[in-house]
This record gives C-alpha cells, sequence and structure tokens, in this order.
C-alpha cells in the first residue's frame, strides 16, 4: 500500500519534512517514490509547500495519507477530486 507520509531531513534540532509517497512497509528517512511538498514546521507561520496535481493524482490512485499529512492537506484545501464517470 503507498502512504503519503514526512520524512525528516535538516540538521539536529532544526527539523525540516519532505511529503512523500512512500511504500507504507519502507522506513520514515527510506526510500520513496515521488516527493510531493515540503513542510517546515520552525518558521512563524509554518511553511508549507505542496505541488497539488501531485498529491491529487495520489489520493485519486488510492494512496493514504497519514494524520498529520492529511491535516497539512486540509489546511491548503487539497482533496481527492471525484472520479470522471
Amino acid at each position: 500500500m503507498v502512504k503519503l507520509r514526512l520524512q525528516r531531513f535538516g540538521s539536529h534540532k532544526d527539523p525540516k519534512y519532505r511529503i512523500v509517497a512512500c511504500d507504507s512497509r519502507s522506513p520514515r528517512d527510506g526510500k520513496f517514490i515521488e516527493i510531493i511538498g515540503t513542510y517546515n514546521p520552525k518558521t512563524e507561520p509554518a511553511t508549507v509547500s505542496i505541488n497539488a496535481e501531485k498529491a491529487v493524482k495520489w489520493l485519486n490512485n488510492g494512496a493514504q495519507p497519514t494524520v498529520t499529512v492529511k491535516n497539512l492537506f486540509k489546511a491548503n484545501n487539497i482533496a481527492k477530486s471525484p472520479k470522471a464517470e
């Protein structure tokens, strides 16, 4: 199963995160399929940069976002688009 989750990078006591699509069995900072965006919680307000097209593509293909990523998507008005029928 593919998950949309945060991958930590940055230095000690200066966390920054990538929002990535990865296999649910891979470790947090391990192999990923695609980078969707970035998140920096240390700035005021927190800096979030998300490629909406990639995010919606993965959501429509069945990727499951983690709770934190789901909240970031909600704050940036990114939602699964309805299927064309």
